[in-house]
């Protein structure tokens, strides 16, 4: 089985992609931004390499050694409130400078395949009344998505030069185990009953499970009709936020806490407070069609919705329990 590296192996993705690969057989070298701690343990099959902060300087000779296949998972992830001086230039430098110095270093170590994960925000922030489709003309707004966009064309341009097949896999929210932001602060919201305004929302969003993502990526890195391919994924059913709340709730066995609230004010309240984005995140469509990846790839979403919501409550009830026993002790 040939040898994988995974950039970004200590991430969200990357911690249940690993072990992933792993049981398809390959041998998995982690990229890591640092040393891993003295007590970290590899498991068979699995090696480990530290990459350090991703650049147009960064060296990848160690790493892409005797590679035949890369999943770039490493990045500079958006955020609700950037520290950066520059945020433009930062996610410029990551994002874009960073993925085309290893494309050029993929193509010098003789890699066969790459398949590079980006954001559906590079078709837009908002789908309207159609699902976004990969036909679709790339709108990418704000420079989180821009740069995304970028190292997309830097990709397939760079693997044609270098005949080096490459994938892009564009996919929405992802949830699951080990979620963090805004929809673990949602999680919490929902397990305290917090009251939510949010019962008049009607726009409906996709998301797409960790392991329904897992299994399309790894789909990506083997099957020979993902070479050259753009993908976008998604879980099979879309939800308004209320419903999303509601699917939670029950996972928890608890009556969902929600009611009506003029959308028109919480827009305004949300503008004042510095949130707009997080409001449309909440109220505004962002539906995507997975149905290329699945015709093409032959494949079907392991876990349904309800599924992956059942998943993430379990780890997050669990996650809580273990937090209240270690501050008890």
């Amino acid at each position: 089985m040939p040898t994988i590296l995974v950039t970004g192996a200590n991430g969200f993705v990357g911690r249940r992609m690993c072990p992933a690969l792993l049981a398809q057989g390959h041998v998995v070298r982690r990229g890591l931004r640092a040393a891993p701690a003295a007590s970290a343990s590899l498991a068979p099959g699995e090696q480990a390499v530290v990459v350090g902060d991703i650049g147009p300087e960064t060296d990848w000779r160690a790493a892409l050694d005797g590679v035949e296949r890369v999943l770039h998972l490493a990045g500079r992830a958006h955020v609700m409130r950037d520290t950066a001086a520059d945020p433009a230039e930062a996610f410029h430098r990551v994002n874009t400078l960073g993925t085309q110095r290893l494309m050029q270093a993929a193509g010098e170590a003789g890699v066969r395949r790459l398949v590079f994960v980006s954001t559906i925000h590079v078709n837009g922030q908002t789908s309207g009344e159609q699902p976004f489709r990969e036909a679709d003309a790339p709108h990418p707004v704000g420079p989180y998505a821009q740069s995304k966009w970028e190292a997309e064309q830097i990709v397939r341009d760079a693997g044609a030069r270098h005949g080096l097949e490459t994938v892009v896999v564009r996919p929405p929210l992802v949830y699951g185990p080990g979620v963090k932001g805004n929809f673990l602060r949602l999680l919490s919201w929902v397990a305290r009953g917090v009251p939510l305004p949010l019962a008049a929302l009607a726009g409906r969003r996709s998301l797409v499970a960790l392991d329904n993502l897992v299994d399309l990526l790894a789909c990506c890195l083997s099957h020979p009709a993902a070479a050259g391919e753009l993908f976008l994924a998604a879980d099979g059913e879309d939800l308004t936020t209320p419903e999303l709340i509601r699917r939670i709730a029950a996972c928890m066995g608890q009556s969902p806490r929600l009611f009506p609230f003029p959308p028109a004010g919480l827009a305004l309240a949300a503008r004042l407070a510095g949130a707009t984005g997080a409001w449309q995140r909440l109220s505004q469509p962002l539906q995507v069609s997975a149905a290329h990846n699945r015709a093409r790839l032959q494949r079907r979403e392991p876990l349904s919705v309800d599924e992956g919501l059942l998943q993430t409550v379990c780890w997050f009830q669990a996650h809580r329990a273990a937090e209240t026993d270690g501050g008890a002790s």
